[in-house]
């Protein structure tokens, strides 16, 4: 008689629980733009939302502190002349947030310490160069100051922030629109799905095609893929018959899926969210009331159901907080911010432990917020692995945040034609009129010198 084992793993037993009323965020009109992006950035300082706004786009930003009912006047992000349809904080510098939008336009905008007292119109850098809204952005993991955009015109663009100039324009690999575009962990690929049913791992650099995937689920609505830490991807689709499923591939091997599960029959996107140092993957569906969770080993069947947190509520909206904003005295692995209709509610993932002491084997060192190199660098050639931090006792910064510096005199006025390097001319004046201005100064001490030994 053979007896079935359960497979052993530290996250069986995970799970989820709301917070107190008092703990979210209430009477926030959340947007009611019909697009497939979070609608929500979290770190360690702010939660953002993206919110309805009358004539144009904009989105608030909260300190995470500022909980129970926010007031209709509570100033808010509103650049934009077109809805916004996605933000994200940048991973290292907790004030700085970019949003991209119909508007055709990126923006990215710095938040002051302790939150805004009064609205923001004015963004720090203003990034144009789509010719449709722009849905999705995603910085750089390891690189100081990269952002990608994807836009409705089937366009990814890399963007050198500093310089407000796009360093790499990707246009002609997509044929339709761009689902979902990401990076791997030290930002060396970029994997994007698209609306031909492509799954394709991109060199972010050159623009070229290094895998290739045709069809990773049958059905004809939006894929979702991110990749897991040890290069292999993780996707979500549907199939023919509009059955939700789950796949993991290496893309060495693009041919056959490791593993393809289905979920259930509902309409929602399933969005992925990855932990790489616990594998641990979260499903949120757009519309759902659930969060389903996952474990990714290197066993078959690969992907392991966990459990799921269920509510009477469905989402329209979903923010992750990165590792180092987590409690690790309480065994928080997750935590979830969920939007609602009308408010901000965060959803707390646990393992249950009964001890107090740091729990090694839940936290191994995990990403912190220092680039491992500059953006010229890495448009140069140069990767840079993630640069890891300790949680043991709480993280706290020990070098002040990376401070976002503009370029005032590198910054274009124009965006490069697409296929052409960005124009340098102006880049070109600016420097010779201040070697002018040197020259001027040099010329000016040298008389004075010249002057005080003819008195001597």
């Amino acid at each position: 008689m053979s007896r079935k084992v359960v497979r052993a793993s530290k996250f069986r037993h995970v799970f989820g629980q709301a917070v107190k009323a008092d703990q979210c965020y209430d009477d926030i009109r959340i947007s009611q733009m019909t697009w497939d992006s979070n609608f929500c950035s979290v770190n360690p300082k702010f939660v953002a939302m993206i919110v309805d706004a009358s004539g144009g786009g904009a989105f608030i930003v909260l300190p995470l502190n500022k909980t129970g009912r926010i007031d209709m006047s509570y100033p808010t992000v509103c650049g934009h002349t077109g809805p916004v349809l996605d933000i994200e904080f940048c991973p290292h510098n907790d004030n700085i947030i970019a949003s991209g939008s119909e508007d055709c336009s990126v923006m990215i905008w710095e938040i002051p310490e302790g939150g805004l007292t009064t609205s923001l119109t004015e963004p720090v850098v203003k990034l144009e160069g789509h010719s449709k809204r722009v849905g999705i952005l995603s910085w750089h993991p390891t690189a100081h100051n990269v952002l990608m955009s994807a836009g409705c015109d089937n366009v990814v663009i890399l963007w050198n922030v500093a310089r407000g100039e796009a360093a790499v324009r990707i246009d002609t690999v997509h044929t339709d629109l761009i689902y979902c575009a990401c990076w791997n962990r030290d930002g060396s690929q970029i994997l994007t799905s698209c609306k031909d049913k492509a799954l394709r791992v991109l060199d972010p650099r050159k623009g070229t095609v290094l895998y290739e995937r045709e069809k990773p689920h049958e059905g004809s609505r939006p894929i979702r893929a991110i990749f897991t830490s040890d290069g292999k991807i993780l996707s979500t689709g549907f199939s023919r018959m509009s059955e939700r499923q789950v796949a993991l591939w290496d893309p060495k091997n693009f041919s056959e899926a490791l593993t393809l599960q289905e979920l259930d029959t509902s309409s929602g996107v399933l969005l992925p969210f990855y932990d790489p140092d616990t594998n641990v993957v979260y499903l949120c569906g757009k519309g759902d009331s659930s969060i389903r969770y996952f474990e990714v080993t290197d066993e078959a069947p690969y992907i392991h159901y966990l459990s799921i947190y269920s509510s009477k509520e469905s989402q329209k909206g979903m923010g992750y907080m990165p590792k180092r904003g987590l409690e690790i005295n309480k065994c928080e692995i997750a935590r979830f911010y969920k939007l609602h209709e009308r408010k901000c509610e965060p959803i707390v993932m646990t393992v249950p432990r009964k001890s107090d002491l740091f729990q090694e084997d839940l936290y191994p060192d995990t990403i912190g917020p220092e680039p491992s190199v500059e953006a010229d660098d890495w448009f140069a050639g140069k990767d840079g692995p993630p640069v890891l931090i300790s949680l043991k006792d709480g993280f706290v910064a020990t070098t002040k945040a990376k401070e976002f510096k503009v370029h005032k005199s590198l910054l274009k006025t124009t965006t490069a034609p697409a296929g052409s390097q960005p124009d340098a001319s102006g880049e070109v004046q600016s420097l010779k009129k201040e070697v002018k201005d040197l020259k001027a100064a040099i010329e000016e001490l040298t008389k004075r010198v010249m002057e005080l030994e003819s008195n001597h």
